[in-house]
């Protein structure tokens, strides 16, 4: 099983995709509660170059109230990333499959909502 969903764009805009994949993700409900700019970070940190990597953490908040309640200790596993990364002929948005990260956990309601979240994750990819 495939642990994201994958959509690739060539010859696109960096700039461009990660405008579409925030409009994509709020469309299907998603806020994106962080950011994280993974090139900059390490090359801050490590003096290394890499191309344009951004990591936007997505959360529906009616979704994640579901999964809580269901399983408290799930927001260890909260937010959903979506990565947008630079491949040097296009640009990839990859969504992080919430049923195959909630695997480890045996909970048949969490894997329903899993599902659900997994569907609109589908959807907002299909979408940008």
């Amino acid at each position: 099983m495939s642990y994201t969903i994958d959509r690739s764009f060539d010859a696109a805009a960096f700039d461009a995709i990660v405008a579409r994949t925030r409009e994509a993700l709020a469309a299907h409900g998603f806020g994106v509660l962080t950011e994280i700019d993974v090139a900059a970070t390490m090359k801050k940190k490590l003096g290394k170059d890499m191309p344009a990597y951004l990591i936007l953490g997505a959360c529906n908040p009616k979704m994640a109230y579901e999964a809580i309640g269901l399983e408290p200790n799930i927001g260890a596993m909260l937010p959903c990333n979506v990565i947008v990364r630079d491949t040097g002929d296009g640009v990839t948005v990859s969504a992080v499959d919430p049923q195959a990260s909630m695997q480890a956990i045996e909970n048949s309601g969490l894997v329903a909502v899993a599902g659900k979240v997994r569907t609109m994750l589908e959807n907002a990819v299909r979408d940008i």
